[in-house]
Formats: C-alpha cells, sequence, structure tokens
C-alpha cells in the first residue's frame, strides 16, 4: 500500500477541497440511513390506527421528502466538487511528471523509449484518478455507511448486527485477495503494454522505413503476439476474480438467509415491532451497497498500486538537472573552452573518451574529426553538459563546468544538428523557439539564414505550421530554420553537428552560406566527414578510438600520416572516381 500513501501525499496541495468534499460525504451518508429511520416510524404510525395520527404522518412523509431533497442536494454538490478535484488532481499529477521528465538526465532518455515514457504517465494519471474517484464516490462512503449501518442495526438488535457485521470481513478478506492476485498479474500486464506503446510510436515516427522495408507485417504480427500475451493474463486474472466474485456471493446468501430468519421470528414473536423490522431490512439491503461495492474498492486499490508504481519511480529519480527557474544567468565573457584529461564512458560499455585534453580560445573555428563512433558527438554532449566526465574537467572561460549549473553552460551554446530537430508548430515558434523575440528579429534571423525566401511563399508565411519534425519542408530548408534559431540565439559558441551531411550540393551550398554568417566572431565547433566544411577552419582536432591522435591546422594534418590524411585521401579520390565516371577528369 506505500503508493497509496504517495498518492495521499502527493496531492496535498488539494488537502482544503478534499476535506470539504469529506464533510460532504459523512453528510450525504448520515443522509441516506434517514430514509430507513424516517420509513419505520411512518410504518410504525399506520400500525398503530387506532393510536396513530394524520398530522404526524403527513408530517413524517413531508420530512422523508425534506431530507431526500437535501440529500440530492448535498450529493449534487459533492460531485460537482469531486469533478473540480478530478480536474485539479490531474493538472498537478502530469505538472509534477512532466517537469520531472524535463529535468531528468540525458542518461535516462539513452534507456527509455518516449512512448513508453508517455505511457507511464497517462496510466499513472488515470490509475490515481480512478483511485481518488473511487475514494470519494466509494470507499468513504461505504466505510461511513457501514459503519452507521451496524451501529443503528445493534440499537434494536445485536444478533442481526453481529450476523451484519460478520460479512464485512468474510467479503474484505475474499475481495482482498482477489485484488492481490490481480494487481500481481497487472504490474506484467503493464510492462507488456509499456514496450507496445513505445513500439507503436517508433513505428509511427518511422513509417517511411517501415514501408521502405517492406516489414507491415512483421511490426502487426510483433504487437498482435504481445496483445495475445495481454490478453492471456487478463484472461487468468478474469478466472480468478470471477471464482472469489462466486464465494463472496455464497457467503453473503448464507448469511443473509441467518439474517432473515431472525428478524421475521423476533417480529413473529413480537421482540420487535413491524416498523423495526422494514428499517433492520432496508438497513441490511443498504448495507449490501458497501459490500458489492468492496469488490470494486479493493481492485481499484489494487491498480493504483501498480498502475501509479512506475509513475512514482519516475518521479523519485534524482533529478541532476534542477535548478532555480527564477534565476537569471549573465552569459560569460571568455568563450573559451578546455578539456583537461577527460575520460568517459556510457552505462554498460566501455570507455568512449580516455584523457582527452585540449584547449580552445574564443571566436576560433576547430574541427573534430574521425571515423564514426570515434567519439566525437560524445565530447559535444559534454560540452553541452548532457553528461558529466567521468574523470578529469572540463572549462568554459576558465570556469570550472563542476561549479557551473547546466542552464549557465547552455545559454552559452547554439546548436545546428545533423538531424531536423524541429517541432510541428509554425516556422515562426521553430526560429523563436527558447528566444523571445519580436517579428522584425525573427525575420532578420531567416533572411540572416538564407530562409527567408521561402519561408514567405509557405501558405500562411512564417505562420505556416511545417509537421512533425519539419515534415513539409526540404532538407535544406530545415537546416536553414535551425540556422536561424541559432542566429536569433547568438550565443558565443556554435556546436555544428554533422550540418551538411545529410543535404545535395545545392541545398549545401544554400546552408553554407547562411552558416558563414552565424559562425562569424564565435568559437565554433564543427563536427563533419565533408572536407569541404572544414576548409576555413582554423585547426583540426582528429580523434580515433576515444584518443586525440592529431592536431593542428588542416594543411599540416593533410601532409601528415594519420587518420586526417587517410580521410581526406579517400574522399578526394572518391571524387576522382566521380569525376571519371562522367569523363570530367
Amino acid at each position: 500500500m506505500k503508493n497509496i500513501l504517495k498518492i495521499v501525499k502527493v496531492s496535498r496541495p488539494l488537502y482544503k477541497i478534499l476535506a470539504i468534499i469529506t464533510l460532504l460525504i459523512v453528510a450525504s451518508a448520515l443522509l441516506e440511513l434517514t430514509t430507513p429511520v424516517v420509513s419505520k416510524s411512518i410504518v410504525d404510525e399506520i400500525v398503530a390506527q387506532e393510536s396513530g395520527s394524520q398530522q404526524t404522518l403527513t408530517f413524517l412523509i413531508a420530512l422523508m421528502f425534506a431530507l431526500n431533497f437535501i440529500g440530492i442536494v448535498v450529493s449534487g454538490i459533492s460531485d460537482r466538487l469531486g469533478d473540480h478535484f478530478a480536474g485539479l488532481q490531474r493538472k498537478l499529477l502530469t505538472e509534477k511528471f512532466y517537469n520531472k521528465v524535463l529535468f531528468l538526465p540525458q542518461t535516462y532518455f539513452d534507456s527509455e523509449m518516449s512512448g513508453k515514457i508517455v505511457n507511464q504517465l497517462s496510466r499513472g494519471i488515470s490509475t490515481i484518478q480512478n483511485f481518488t474517484n473511487a475514494a470519494t464516490n466509494f470507499i468513504l462512503p461505504s466505510f461511513l455507511q457501514s459503519i452507521f449501518t451496524v451501529l443503528i442495526l445493534a440499537r434494536y438488535s445485536l444478533p442481526i448486527a453481529g450476523f451484519v457485521f460478520m460479512l464485512f470481513p468474510i467479503y474484505l478478506a475474499l475481495s482482498y485477495y482477489s485484488s492481490l492476485r490481480w494487481g500481481r498479474e497487472e504490474v506484467k500486464k503493464n510492462k507488456l503494454e509499456d514496450r507496445l506503446r513505445g513500439r507503436i510510436q517508433e513505428v509511427v515516427g518511422n513509417i517511411k522505413i517501415v514501408k521502405g522495408f517492406l516489414t507491415e507485417t512483421k511490426e502487426y504480427n510483433f504487437v498482435s503476439k504481445r496483445l495475445a500475451k495481454v490478453n492471456e493474463i487478463y484472461a487468468g486474472q478474469s478466472q480468478t476474480y470471477h471464482l472469489i466474485d462466486f464465494a463472496r456471493n455464497l457467503s453473503l446468501v448464507i448469511i443473509l438467509l441467518g439474517i432473515n430468519v431472525v428478524v421475521f421470528y423476533q417480529t413473529f414473536e413480537g421482540a420487535i415491532t413491524i416498523g423495526e423490522m422494514v428499517l433492520i431490512i432496508q438497513l441490511v439491503i443498504q448495507a449490501r451497497r458497501p459490500l458489492f461495492a468492496m469488490s470494486f474498492i479493493l481492485t481499484q486499490l489494487q491498480n493504483a498500486e501498480s498502475g501509479s508504481k512506475e509513475f512514482f519511480e519516475i518521479l523519485e529519480l534524482p533529478g541532476s538537472e534542477m535548478t532555480d527557474k527564477k534565476t537569471n544567468y549573465k552569459k560569460l565573457t571568455n568563450h573559451s573552452l578546455e578539456f583537461r584529461n577527460v575520460s568517459f564512458s556510457y552505462k554498460d560499455s566501455g570507455k568512449v573518451l580516455t584523457d582527452v585534453s585540449f584547449t580552445i580560445p574564443a571566436k576560433r573555428k576547430v574541427a573534430l574529426v574521425g571515423h564514426s563512433g570515434s567519439g566525437k558527438t560524445t565530447i559535444t554532449n559534454l560540452i553541452l553538459k548532457l553528461y558529466e566526465p567521468r574523470r578529469g574537467n572540463i572549462y568554459i572561460g576558465g570556469k570550472s563546468y563542476k561549479n557551473l549549473e547546466f542552464s549557465q553552460v547552455r545559454q552559452n551554446i547554439a546548436l545546428v544538428f545533423q538531424e531536423n530537430e524541429l517541432f510541428s508548430t509554425s516556422v515562426r515558434e521553430n526560429v523563436a523557439y527558447g528566444t523571445p523575440a519580436s517579428d522584425k528579429e525573427i525575420i532578420a534571423a531567416l533572411k540572416a539564414a538564407n530562409a527567408l525566401g521561402f519561408a514567405e511563399k509557405l501558405p500562411k508565411g512564417i505562420d505556416t505550421e511545417i509537421g512533425e519534425r519539419g515534415v513539409k519542408l526540404s532538407g535544406g530548408q530545415k537546416q536553414r530554420i535551425q540556422i536561424a534559431r541559432a542566429i536569433l540565439k547568438n550565443a558565443p559558441i556554435l556546436i555544428l553537428d554533422e550540418a551538411t551531411s545529410s543535404l545535395d550540393a545545392k541545398s549545401e551550398m544554400e546552408v553554407q552560406g547562411a552558416l558563414e554568417k552565424l559562425m562569424q566572431d564565435k568559437l565554433v565547433i564543427i563536427i563533419a566527414h565533408r572536407f569541404s566544411t572544414l576548409q576555413n577552419v582554423d585547426h583540426v582536432i582528429v580523434i580515433d578510438n576515444g584518443k586525440i591522435t592529431q592536431s593542428g591546422t588542416p594543411k599540416e594534418l593533410a601532409r601528415q600520416k594519420g587518420a586526417y590524411s587517410d580521410l581526406l585521401k579517400y574522399q578526394i579520390e572518391g571524387n576522382k572516381k566521380l569525376l571519371e565516371g562522367f569523363e570530367l577528369s
């Protein structure tokens, strides 16, 4: 039940409204029990025709109507407040989860599928809300009604009160066992469904690859098999539930038979009046409601316990990037970068970087060159403070990364990625992402990035929505929007991660023109395989197997034996073969 306690704890900001709802529920539970009590008085008044009073009878009928009316009003207000509470709780839980996820370290996302994270959020909120709805609509009312019913019955017949009281532990024990078995299987189902939702989202996001490789049937079978496994688990849950439900109902029938025998014999012998008999029968009928609800209640409890498990596990993860959102750090004035004996390895993998040391002065253009997997992108991730070095340290402007918040580092860095990292919103919003700006500033950035021409020709100009990951734009257009975003940020350090590798020659030339404007007066780090991108850099650092093997100007390294000259030679030979093929050499 530890997650149930966490649900109560996480809802602490909503305690005031919850207290009001609780008071209304108590009032509603008491009002529901007034009907049998008043009914008893009405029956006794009718039976006692000679001593009875028509005026009293009329008053009792009017009182019953008034109490029922008040009960409806109280119940309506309680339900409305319950809906309001549910909305506030949904907002609170989503904000807590989303805020936590946004500030989790990059290492968490390296091993988790985005679809799985979204599914955990959805299931967590759904099960918690179902639990709180059950708590306000069933658990608390049922608990109160059970207590009040037994107390009133004890006033008229202790044996009958004892029989009714016996029902609750029997029903509760059987229901608890049922929900416990259900909950164990629910955890297995949740793991399967997380994997399923994650895979479905991956497939939808990579639908071109799926269609291109004709793997539609394979992906369908993957999902179908796991859905069959989910149904198999559910079938076992259902069978257990219905067997225990049969035992519950049988115990109810036996005990109710005993209650009826006692009530009828006591009435026949005159130990209780007909009115009291009516009261007892109505109370016993009302006692069945919390009993029947108990199975549902315990199922909701167990679902909340298992369904919110991953939700709270994420909330309890250490958030290495939590910071004071109100703090505005000034940009650094000295923008040199230094790696000092930096070593790094990813979780469950060997070393990626070993004793890497280099210094890049401000306003210098430096290229990181090396074979795929040599560690170039890892260096940029460390510069962005997405990861922490296992050993060594990094300095920006002479200040140690260990003494700087991640936001202090990243506000000094602009990025242009190989992948087109755009949102499905408008051109305007993508350019101004993270940098509030006026229309004039956005248009100036688009113009500097050679992107204004095509952006203005879109159906709604710069307010045109570009689709998920910019699907409505060409590769060159998407890259130029990224460049416009970097221009608008105007950070003193610029990282270009294979920014032109996926472009055709014409698009690359257009993007290169925009990049030249972007790189002016900045410390630039370029990761590229195309040597056309590197011809204007000041310095080249060659990475091989996680170590710096060469360092110097492009001309110096071209004359030295090593990875740089090898890569250059492969590219030159490839270009020669291309020219010979077209008889242009």
